[in-house]
Order: C-alpha cells, then sequence, then structure tokens
C-alpha cells in the first residue's frame, strides 16, 4: 500500500513538529542548567567564605583549648623551683634587658613562677645580672641546675 503526496507531506510535518518539540524542550534544558550554573556561580564565593570562616574558627578554637591544656599541667621543673625558693635562694637580675637574665628564666620554663625573683635594684651592690644569693653568698651569672641542685641542696 502505497502512501499518497498527501499522506507523506503530512508524516514529514509531522515528524518536523516532533523534531521542532524536542528541539524546544532540549534547549528550555540548557537555559534550566545555565540558569543551576549562574546561581551556583552566584552561591559559591559565599560558600568558600563559610568554608574558610569555618576552618579560621576551628584552628582559633584548637589555640585555645591547648593554650588551656598546656596552662593546667605543672611544668618539669616545679618542684625544684619551689625547692629553690625554700631554701632562701634568691634570684636578682634585669629581665627587661638583660639577655642572661632571660636565659636564666628560660630555663626553668613554666617553673619560673615558683623562683624567689626580685629586679637587681632591690639588692644595692650587684653589679652583674643574673646573681643567685643563697645562704648568704652571692653567685653572678646564669647558674646551671646542677651548680644550684649543689648549692641548695635540692634535688632536680
Amino acid at each position: 500500500m502505497e502512501l499518497t503526496k498527501r499522506e507523506k507531506r503530512k508524516l514529514r510535518l509531522e515528524k518536523l513538529r516532533q523534531q521542532s518539540h524536542e528541539a524546544q524542550k532540549e534547549y528550555e534544558h540548557e537555559i534550566e542548567q545555565q540558569k543551576q550554573m549562574q546561581e551556583h556561580h552566584a552561591k559559591s564565593p559565599k560558600s568558600r567564605y563559610y568554608t574558610i570562616l569555618a576552618a579560621i574558627v576551628a584552628v582559633a578554637i584548637a589555640i585555645a583549648g591547648y593554650s588551656v591544656y598546656s596552662a593546667g599541667k605543672p611544668g618539669p621543673y616545679d618542684d625544684f623551683a619551689k625547692c629553690l625558693s625554700g631554701k632562701g635562694a634568691v634570684m636578682y637580675g634585669a629581665m627587661g634587658w638583660c639577655k642572661y637574665t632571660q636565659a636564666q628564666k628560660g630555663m626553668f620554663g613554666k617553673s619560673f613562677k615558683y623562683v624567689n625573683y626580685h629586679e637587681y635594684q632591690d639588692l644595692p651592690g650587684i653589679k652583674k645580672t643574673p646573681t643567685w644569693v643563697i645562704n648568704g653568698a652571692w653567685h653572678e651569672n646564669v647558674q646551671s641546675f646542677d651548680r644550684l641542685s649543689a648549692l641548695t641542696g635540692c634535688k632536680l
């Protein structure tokens, strides 16, 4: 059975309409995707900002937590420093400008808070800093822990 010219034309037109309709749907789909991409790119800097902000906050919390944790831990020389002060040992120095006084303090670390420390002006006659006064004797310059232990009988 052979189709007439009219039927063939009708089929071609129907096929063209269908192709046109499919092309229109595809075009609308592409436009929708472009809109979504634009919205995503518009939101992207904000989400990057929030991600960076969250990372900074997390680091700050971690640092604060570590600070609280380490502040609560005793220093390694707490007992030694307490013993020195208990035996009457006094350190005189110039914390503000003397690198040797600062070095002696650095040897004790957190435990320095237990050392009986005074500024050199508090004791007339001090010529060098730091100066340790132990049992009435003056010991100038930075003293090793072994020397301080031997002078006071305090154990490290």
